[in-house]
């Protein structure tokens, strides 16, 4: 791809991608994403990312999708995740190891059961 020449060809270039997204995403329940800005790795964040992806392969659940994200500004919590199930409000957990990656994903999205002391964040 040689350089965009006009805002008519970013815009669709846009279009597509979020096109390429939505068709990514369509019949999942959810999603998690996953916050890998610099201080989010530095916190440990692949592997948390890395359990995550895992764990839900361990489990057979395939109607989650598992996204990346760059910071969501709770730098003191990292590693951060945010879980998004629909009819529910998003939750954000913070300090999410891997161990707590499984609890989370047993728990929230298995279980139905917020994991309330690694909650940080309710709705966004």
């Amino acid at each position: 791809m040689g350089k965009i020449k006009s805002l008519e060809e970013l815009m669709k270039i846009k279009e597509n991608t979020l096109k390429n997204v939505k068709m990514r995403e369509e019949g999942k329940r959810g999603r998690i994403i996953v916050a890998m800005g610099t201080c989010g790795i530095a916190a440990g964040a692949k592997d948390t990312l890395k359990a995550i992806v895992e764990t839900l392969s361990e489990l057979n659940i395939d109607d989650i999708s598992v996204v990346q994200s760059g910071c969501m500004g709770l730098c003191e919590v990292e590693p951060t995740i945010k879980v998004e199930l629909d009819g529910e409000i998003p939750v954000i957990y913070g300090h999410v190891t891997p161990e707590n990656a499984k609890r989370i994903i047993k728990s929230h999205i298995v279980a139905g059961e917020q994991v309330g002391e690694l909650i940080v964040k309710r709705g966004e």
